[in-house]
């Protein structure tokens, strides 16, 4: 089949690719007509570098991980979902006998299997088999596009998990990228009374104080620190929550100087360089921490959120690709303008 393949040397080819091997259908899976994929910023990196960590494409590999669809077939197992169901696919499949997925921590399993990682080829194809354990049906009222957010989204709602929110709490999330932009809305869906937003593009800020108008403020950390906007928002006391997203290491070092006594700092977004800790800031503040690794058991919660109106993530997506236009939508998100979030490329319905 036809598919955006990266190539060990980092060119981006549409072109045919025998994925034969993982076209069998089995008696719990699904097939799903691929409709909509978004393009994450790990996606761009492996197309910029080659490489995250230890993940290097060392093969040919198709990108893409955030997805909705349309089932095609179903397995002979399969009773829950049917032919025609719109749904979108939570990319890592566990294994299904490891501690990690037996104790209920399925995306710490070493052994799962996550789309466009390498060797696992993502989902920039015409069609893919997916378990259907993994697999949801999108509310009616939840566009393919929606549904292919889920999977940021579920970055997000897994950071409030983490954070244990509570009613009326105030967060402050670093860092008004994608990932940042879902968490802001997480945090109000957990409870969160007000959330202040910082980056220093103005533009994503401005489109951050759009999608909750009165509950989220955007501060240009360029003009205003963020401890002076914190404690002008606090009285001085700091916030219950900081969810660092933005992988900036001096942001990510300076997050105890915004905690309140007893609040929680989950980290979101991972740094390129190791980042300096401070441990006394954090012990005289009784400070906890947190870190987000993808995330789990989070699909069917974010999927009732937006169906029932409570968590919008439509202004975020901000620009659309046809699939003949997939290595146009790369080379567009390696060098994305301000105005810009989320990128999406639709495939060719059948």
């Amino acid at each position: 089949m036809q598919a955006l393949v990266l190539e060990p040397d980092l060119e981006l080819n549409l072109r045919d690719i025998d994925l034969s091997v993982e076209e069998a259908l089995g008696a719990h899976d699904v097939r799903v007509q691929v409709h909509t994929v978004g393009v994450c910023g790990s996606d761009v990196h492996y197309y910029q570098h080659g490489r995250i960590g230890p993940f290097v494409v060392r093969e040919p590999m198709v990108l893409g991980h955030e997805a909705a669809g349309t089932i095609i077939e179903v397995g002979t197992g399969v009773t829950d979902l049917r032919v025609g169901d719109r749904v979108c696919m939570e990319p890592g499949i566990p294994d299904p006998n490891s501690r990690a997925t037996r104790e209920g921590r399925y995306n710490l399993d070493p052994a799962v299997r996550f789309w466009a990682t390498p060797p696992v080829h993502g989902v920039l194809r015409p069609s893919v088999v997916h378990p259907a354990a993994f697999t949801f049906r999108l509310p009616d009222n939840v566009s393919f596009a929606e549904g292919a957010m889920v999977e940021p989204l579920a970055v997000g709602m897994h950071a409030a998990n983490k954070a244990a929110l509570t009613p009326g709490d105030v967060a402050v999330v670093l860092g008004a990228g994608p990932i940042g932009l879902v968490t802001a809305l997480a945090a109000l869906a957990g409870g969160c009374a007000r959330v202040i937003v910082t980056d220093v593009v103005a533009p994503k800020l401005t489109l951050a104080e759009s999608l909750k108008p009165g509950a989220i403020t955007g501060v240009n950390v360029a003009d205003t620190p963020a401890r002076v906007a914190v404690d002008n928002a606090t009285d001085g006391w700091g916030v219950d929550v900081v969810f660092e997203c933005s992988g900036n290491a001096r942001a990510a070092a300076g997050v105890f100087d915004l905690i309140a006594p007893g609040g929680v700092v989950v980290y979101v977004g991972m740094p390129g360089e190791p980042i300096a800790f401070d441990v006394v800031a954090a012990q005289v503040k009784e400070a906890r921490v947190e870190h987000v690794f993808r995330y789990a058991h989070v699909y069917p919660r974010a999927l009732r959120l937006m169906g029932s109106g409570q968590l919008d993530v439509k202004p975020l997506i901000t620009d659309t690709f046809t699939f003949a236009q997939s290595r146009e939508a790369f080379d567009f998100c390696t060098a994305m303008p301000d105005t810009s979030v989320k990128a999406q490329i639709t495939l060719p319905q059948l």
